[in-house]
């Protein structure tokens, strides 16, 4: 049997079908979680963000454009419910978690390139975190979800002159502090 597309799985929930969106949860819930674990840094906070997306994206179900993918929809959800929460001044705790990079990587057929590799990474993620949340933002919408300059604009409700200036003003602090250590 071929899963629904998501358009007949939100028809059924606006109908009351909970295990519909049950299903919607499941197909999307690795990638918003991925969304707000890069942006927070923390696991529990980004669990948390997770299902607050869900909540939310559920409550406003019945203003969803069934023109547009489901998808992007709620991971843009959970990328503004993360901004606005880094925007409330919590500061995510260090240091990075490390079972994510665990699951990255299965096969390691050099154990000192994949070590350089994970270091490398953590450097990456290290210097993404103390970026200002509005830089951190653009980076992530830009780089790990691959949004256009209008979808992040869009995204986060500013002009597309500011996501370019953003992401200009994140890459070089990013350049400056990965080429300092």
């Amino acid at each position: 049997m071929n899963a629904p597309p998501d358009g007949e799985l939100i028809g059924r929930c606006r109908n009351g079908d909970v295990e519909a969106f049950g299903e919607l949860v499941r197909r999307y819930q690795q990638a918003v979680f991925n969304v707000c674990f890069r942006m927070l840094e923390e696991l529990r906070e980004a669990e948390d963000l997770t299902q607050e997306s869900f909540l939310r994206a559920y409550r406003k179900l019945e203003t969803f454009d069934m023109e547009r993918p489901f998808g992007p929809w709620i991971r843009r959800l959970a990328a503004n419910l993360c901004l606005n929460h880094l925007e409330k001044g919590r500061i995510p705790q260090m240091p990075l978690d490390e079972e994510r990079d665990q699951s990255i990587e299965s096969v390691v057929p050099d154990p000192e390139r994949h070590h350089i590799r994970e270091e490398s990474q953590k450097r990456v993620r290290a210097a993404i975190m103390e970026l200002p949340p509005k830089y951190r933002a653009v980076i992530e919408l830009r780089h790990f979800q691959t949004m256009d300059y209008a979808e992040i604009a869009k995204t986060l409700s500013i002009p597309i002159s500011d996501v370019k200036s953003h992401l200009h003003r994140a890459r070089r602090r990013l350049a400056e502090r990965l080429g300092n250590d």
